[in-house]
Parts: C-alpha cells; sequence; structure tokens
C-alpha cells in the first residue's frame, strides 16, 4: 500500500456508469441510469408546472440526461418539490431514511444552490457534498505529534476506524467559522476561543462511485496547534478515545494500511506535505499534491 493508493480509492469512477442530472442547463450531479429511471416514476404524480417533474431526455446520440423541470419554480417551491420527490422514494426503498442534515444541490459553489437534500440522500443524486477536517496536533519534544481519534463502534459509516481530531459536514446555509466551532465542540471538547486559533489550510477534493452513488466531495481542511497539557473529549458520542501519535507512526499508518477512515487519509497526506515530512525527494511527490484536489464533475 502506498499514500497514492489512497487518492485512487477516492478517486475511483466510471463517467459512462452515471448520467448527469440537471436543472435549466446546469448540472446539479450524476446518477445512476436505473435510480434515474426510479427517479422519474416518482415524480410522475407531481409532474406539473406548478410542481415540477423530472424526465430523461438525450443530449446527444449516445449521453442521456435527468432534467428536473422546476425552472420556474422558487426556492421554497423547489424545496417542497424536491422534498416530495425524496419521500415518494422513501416509500419505495429506493432511498434510505434521511439523517436529518441538509446539504447544498449546487452546480458549483455553496452559495449558489438551487435547493438542499439530506445527507443521506446525497450520494444518490451525485451531489456535491461539502465538510470540514481539522487536524489537531503538537509539536513536542521529539518532533509532531498528531491527534488521532477512533470512530465510536455504533457510527453508520467506518466504525472503529481512525479520523481525524475533527470531521464534519458542512450544512446548507451553515457559517464556516460557526459549524467549525460547533464541530469543535461536539467532536473534540474544544473551546469556541480555541477553535478559532484554527488555520484554514487549504480544500482538498475527490470523486468517487459507492453503492448507493457517486461522492464529489469537497473538504476544507484546517490546522490548530494545541497545548500539551489538552486532552480532546468527544461530547457527541462519535468518538471512542482520543490518541497522541508521533507523526513517524501517523505517516507509517497512513503509508502501510487502511486503518483510517477512506478521505481521512487525503487529508493527513495534505498535513505531511506542508509540514515536510513527505518531501519532493519521494517519486510520488508531485502527483500527490496534484492529485489531493482531483477535479469534480
Amino acid at each position: 500500500m502506498s499514500f497514492l493508493d489512497h487518492i485512487n480509492a477516492c478517486n475511483a469512477w466510471t463517467r459512462t456508469d452515471f448520467l448527469p442530472w440537471g436543472l435549466a442547463g446546469d448540472i446539479l450531479g450524476w446518477v445512476r441510469p436505473a435510480f434515474a429511471e426510479q427517479v422519474v416514476a416518482a415524480s410522475a404524480p407531481i409532474d406539473a408546472p406548478k410542481t415540477g417533474g423530472f424526465t430523461l431526455d438525450w443530449l446527444g446520440p449516445e449521453l442521456r440526461i435527468l432534467s428536473w423541470h422546476a425552472a420556474n419554480l422558487d426556492w421554497d417551491a423547489r424545496e417542497h418539490a424536491f422534498a416530495r420527490l425524496c419521500q415518494q422514494l422513501q416509500t419505495q426503498d429506493s432511498l434510505p431514511a434521511p439523517q436529518g442534515e441538509r446539504y447544498p444541490v449546487t452546480p458549483g459553489r455553496r452559495d449558489q444552490a438551487r435547493c438542499s437534500i439530506d445527507r443521506a440522500h446525497a450520494p444518490f443524486f451525485g451531489t456535491r457534498a461539502f465538510g470540514q477536517h481539522l487536524n489537531g496536533y503538537v509539536r513536542g519534544h521529539d518532533g509532531l505529534e498528531l491527534w488521532v481519534a477512533r470512530r465510536a463502534p455504533d457510527r453508520r459509516h467506518y466504525p472503529n476506524r481512525l479520523d481525524n481530531m475533527v470531521a464534519g459536514g458542512l450544512p446548507h446555509g451553515a457559517d464556516l467559522r460557526e459549524n467549525l466551532r460547533k464541530e469543535c465542540f461536539e467532536e473534540a471538547g474544544l473551546s469556541a476561543e480555541i477553535a478559532d486559533r484554527a488555520l484554514p489550510v487549504g480544500a482538498i477534493s475527490y470523486c468517487r462511485a459507492t453503492r448507493a452513488g457517486l461522492k464529489p466531495d469537497l473538504m476544507y481542511c484546517y490546522d490548530l496547534e494545541l497545548p500539551a497539557e489538552l486532552t480532546p473529549v468527544c461530547t457527541d458520542g462519535e468518538v471512542a478515545a482520543f490518541e497522541r501519535w508521533p507523526i513517524e507512526q501517523v505517516m507509517q499508518t497512513v503509508r502501510e494500511s487502511d486503518e483510517f477512515k477512506l478521505n481521512c487519509n487525503l487529508v493527513i497526506i495534505d498535513f505531511l506535505i506542508r509540514h515536510g515530512q513527505i518531501t519532493p525527494d519521494d517519486p510520488d511527490y508531485f502527483e500527490l499534491v496534484q492529485r489531493l484536489r482531483s477535479p469534480i464533475p
């Protein structure tokens, strides 16, 4: 296993396995053809000018698109129509139960959202998901040390796997600083004063196919240097334990195993590059730097 293996794993998808779907010329996501047909069928009862519906149309001789006919609707009407569609798909067991956290449905930036979608449903529609990941570290006597979280055994995804000290989704309309404060308190017991010391250090993007659908994700990354005497404490049950590891142990674990939650490997690789732990002497250095910001379709 290598650092590049983790980047490859986060960018494993085949474009021909998915169809674009969109609204008024904007591509909002990518769906599997079978799911596209389910969406069309589920939207048929609400396919009217006042509520919007979906059709499968041809863009060319070999390219279809799932079109949402809601361009004439305002935000509230689109929200209502899309929520009704998702409820219908849930009753048909085509979508799982919602998580209660809304993500933007956008052709680009968060502020360009056309409506919102429940976090659990986003991969089925292949919409962009935004998150915030924070590396908490200490400058020890023998060099850098990184706080590593162990995910709780009851997590829906990646139970018992290793994680960044703080990581969470960025809901639609949430302020980045306020959301980071919330995540820092919930996952590590950090005060707002300490959370505000976190430095934004860039973003990571990737796109991968999952059992549910497609995940074109963008993660805002932060570094937070902590005093040696501070120990993070989870307050919401998502983390079972924290450990402070020498950076060499973190580096070896990422390079040689899959113990970390998949996308957390990328956040740590970025940290290792920026802090001079992965150097230009590494034959994969330039490819690592480039592919941490893979294009999002």
